[in-house]
């Protein structure tokens, strides 16, 4: 896609700072480019989720607020996590960057599952994530506009508000990428021959992310709003080293010119795709909706399965092409920065 043709999608989503028209979603997720956004990860080095938030952020297309670093088994040191994420706010602080807030630590271990599997008797962790996330939510969320939290890692500061307040579920809805999409075919068999009769789709909370805190994510499926987005691309054609030459001649530009050689490949942490479904209405492709399956034993990931009226949007496809227009678009937009 062209930038004349992004331009025209961006204008068609419309800006952060406007809330025009319908209170109604302006796309089929039930959020959008209005809904204040908080950034949940780990490492800040392999992927494009942060620099995508602070460049949209900062012009204006997304309003961005508040950013939270945890320590994984992907990322294990909490400093060097909330090193980078600091390094990448200060480039884009000195490169003129607006609306940057200050990335915070979050150390939260594991949930552990209740041997009766009741989630009300998990234990919660009162991290500091988990607190921030229930603070903006009373600060920021309304009736029709509630937060996002937009995750490229676990879900266990989420999980964890819940256990603190639970109705935090009115007043969040989480959007992560992670997992992956399934489909099952049920059949019968008759006169030797297997006739299928349905095709059901569905959904696994599973690796890339979703292996990282199993009771959290389904403490997620079971309590929130929950979307799920599996449309995984070649992020590493995001900004090529050729590409990378374009970038612009400031500390932003220059920092992101250091992470080209760190993108992992598809489908490992394409965690951007959490911001890009949350804030451009025309990003998903392909959409359907499913609820938790029964609770899984211990240690093991929830599956998701179809169902028209459940809680869970699955997005296994979207235009990525288009969000890469628009990030390049800001990119070389002087009022970006």
């Amino acid at each position: 896609m062209g930038l004349a043709a992004a331009a025209a999608l961006l204008s068609a989503c419309g800006s952060a700072s406007l809330d025009a028209g319908s209170d109604h979603p302006h796309g089929p997720l039930p959020v959008d480019e209005r809904n204040p956004v908080i950034v949940s990860n780990d490492g800040p080095h392999d992927n494009w989720q942060g620099e995508f938030a602070m460049t949209m952020a900062s012009a204006g297309h997304m309003q961005l607020s508040a950013i939270v670093v945890n320590a994984t088994a992907y990322y294990p040191s909490i400093d060097s996590n909330m090193q980078g994420w600091r390094a990448m706010a200060a480039a884009a602080r000195a490169s003129g960057m607006r609306n940057i807030p200050d990335p915070i630590a979050s150390i939260a271990p594991l949930l552990q599952r209740p041997a009766d599997g009741n989630i009300d008797e998990t234990t919660p962790n009162r991290s500091e994530g988990a607190l921030l996330i229930l603070d903006t939510a009373r600060r920021l969320s309304r009736p029709l506009r509630p937060i996002v939290v937009a995750t490229g890692g676990e879900l266990t500061d989420i999980a964890d508000a819940y256990l603190i307040d639970h109705s935090v579920v009115d007043q969040v809805v989480v959007v992560s990428s992670l997992g992956h999409t399934v489909g099952s075919i049920a059949k019968i068999i008759a006169g030797g021959q297997t006739y299928p009769l349905q095709t059901t789709p569905g959904a696994i909370m599973n690796w890339p992310n979703g292996d990282l805190d199993p009771w959290a994510d389904e403490i997620v499926a079971r309590k929130f709003r929950y979307v799920q987005v599996n449309a995984y691309y070649d992020q590493q054609s995001d900004i090529t080293p050729a590409l990378a030459t374009m970038l612009p001649a400031n500390p932003f530009g220059a920092w992101i010119r250091s992470k080209v050689s760190t993108i992992y490949p598809s489908p490992v942490a394409v965690d951007q795709n959490s911001i890009i479904a949350s804030i451009l209405p025309h990003f998903t492709l392909d959409l359907f909706h499913a609820s938790a399956d029964r609770v899984p034993p211990a240690g093991q990931v929830p599956s998701l399965s179809s169902s028209p009226s459940g809680n869970i949007w699955i997005v296994p496809r979207g235009d990525n092409a288009a969000a890469t227009a628009l990030f390049w678009q800001a990119l070389k937009d002087p009022a970006t920065f």
